[in-house]
């Protein structure tokens, strides 16, 4: 075990596989001069066949990628910033996430698309997107968002070995963070299965991503109140661990959830929406979200900061559903 960032679990991932199966091979822009990190060391290791750069045309990128996964190879395509994502649209929708179920599941897909949620950094209305939610309502993708450098590194590894199309979002603000993670070449997470990262019993909390320390924040925070708070991290966003987070909610009666992106029709929706489906009869109290508002990113450092989750508005949320048993006052 090793300390590591979140970047560097990535770079570590990558390297392990390719190490491990000369069939994957990484393409995307700036790959060769490693602006992020994350290719650190790749074309002295593997030459410039298996480290590739691309001109800047994510549709082609992708569009390779796809094709190159349907015959026998297993690329990582970096689009860099999410927000890259759109021009690409129709290789992704038309052509990754429907090959399988077109050719009758006679063509794998063994595809990683990787982009970085670039938010809370002025990066203005064009640069600043979350677009997982978008492609959740996608058949035929796993969306994996991850929130530590240990998860980042094990389920990275698992995309990458998985016969399906991956779409992994890396969270900008989540680069720096630290943690402990295996140095096993083996290590991997299971596509599919969320975590708890704090156990509680009065609110179930869950995050998405970058929502993940904001809500361990809140928890610590709140407990010096004496609410005590469970935080749930699915990890991956399809598959959804509906089963984990239903469990929690029976536990603690409460449940709010968090998320970076745009509320209307987002992850946090969709988890909102299992929880008021499966587990109603449970609930002591509404479910509550605490997201972005609907609304384009503005370049303000100031005002952007604010219309993302932050902890007083999940301590908030946590203390309205909590107050809601109580008696009202004489």
């Amino acid at each position: 075990m090793a300390k590591v960032t979140y970047l560097e679990a990535i770079r570590q991932a990558q390297m392990e596989e390719m190490q491990r199966d000369d069939r994957v091979f990484i393409m995307g822009e700036d790959i060769v001069c490693n602006v992020f990190g994350t290719t650190t060391g790749f074309v002295e290791a593997f030459g410039l066949e298996r480290v590739r750069d691309t001109p800047i045309s994510e549709n082609g990128i992708v569009g390779a990628g796809a094709g190159a996964a349907m015959v026998g190879m297993r690329p990582i395509v970096d689009v860099t910033l999410s927000s890259f994502l759109y021009p690409a649209m129709d290789q992704i929708v038309s052509i990754v996430a429907k090959s399988r179920y077109i050719y009758g599941g006679q063509a794998k897909l063994p595809l990683v698309i990787r982009s970085c949620l670039f938010y809370g950094n002025a990066n203005a209305a064009q640069h600043s997107d979350r677009p997982y939610s978008m492609f959740m309502n996608m058949p035929g993708l796993k969306i994996v968002a991850p929130a530590t450098a240990y998860d980042m590194k094990g389920l990275m590894k698992a995309a990458i070995r998985d016969d399906n199309p991956v779409m992994m979002f890396e969270d900008g603000t989540c680069w720096s963070s630290k943690d402990e993670v295996p140095d096993d070449p083996d290590f991997i997470i299971p596509l599919g299965r969320g975590d708890i990262k704090r156990e509680g019993t009065d609110v179930t909390v869950v995050a998405v991503a970058g929502g993940v320390p904001v809500a361990l924040k809140a928890a610590k925070q709140l407990a010096k109140e004496g609410i005590s708070l469970e935080v749930i991290d699915p990890r991956c966003l399809m598959p959804l661990d509906r089963e984990l987070i239903l469990r929690s909610v029976r536990k603690t009666g409460r449940a709010i959830t968090v998320d970076p992106a745009h509320q209307t029709c987002s992850a946090g929706s969709e988890i909102a929406a299992t929880i008021a489906e499966h587990a109603f009869d449970a609930l002591r109290g509404p479910v509550l979200r605490v997201c972005t508002a609907d609304t384009h990113i503005p370049f303000s450092p100031t005002i952007e900061k604010a219309l993302f989750p932050t902890v007083d508005r999940i301590a908030a949320a946590a203390r309205r559903l909590v107050g809601i048993e109580q008696p009202a006052a004489a």
